[in-house]
């Protein structure tokens, strides 16, 4: 699915393909930008479709929440009318993991800065606009940059998964099995 929304933002862009992304015009760029603004703004619609769909059909946010990576609290927040929702998954109970955001950081300095909290504990799970959100562990985590894909089988082999994805970038992240610093 990634591949063919790629492909969609740069074929609406103009562009042949994304290794030409490291040497483009001015006017490519914004052509780029805007293309994957119009996609953003329309898999977030299809996205909150499909949660409307499910809630109607009964599926809990909890089981919503998982789905996404994220806690029943905040798909509820992100895309449910908490008063209409009031008291809904009221046993669920909290999500136990740590979250935070860390940022700004930008192409220059995020992999050092991903670098040091890993070795807090942190690792990336999703990526924004001049940040990522991270969830803490008891261990400590490498974090690779890649150019718009997922892991290789050698990635794989090796313990890498993906944590999150930019456009253009993705993240994969690798737990190191030793114990946080503090």
């Amino acid at each position: 699915m990634r591949d063919t929304i790629t492909r969609s933002i740069l074929d609406a862009a103009g562009l042949d393909s994304p290794a030409v992304e490291m040497h483009l015009t001015t006017d490519e760029h914004l052509a780029l930008i805007r293309a994957s603004s119009d996609a953003e703004r329309d898999v977030r619609a299809i996205l909150r479709q499909a949660v409307e769909s499910a809630r109607a059909g009964g599926v809990s946010w909890a089981a919503i929440g998982a789905e996404l990576g994220m806690t029943r609290q905040a798909a509820q927040q992100r895309f449910g009318d908490a008063r209409a929702d009031a008291g809904t998954d009221a046993a669920a109970g909290a999500d136990a993991a740590e979250y935070r955001w860390l940022g700004p950081v930008t192409a220059f300095d995020e992999m050092a800065e991903l670098e040091l909290a890993g070795r807090a504990g942190w690792h990336t799970v999703e990526a924004g606009m001049l940040r990522h959100r991270m969830v803490r562990t008891d261990t400590q985590w490498e974090t690779k940059r890649l150019i718009w894909r997922g892991p290789s089988r050698r990635d794989a082999e090796q313990g890498w998964i993906v944590g999150a994805s930019m456009f253009p970038w993705a993240y994969l992240v690798r737990d190191r099995g030793i114990p946080a610093e503090q």
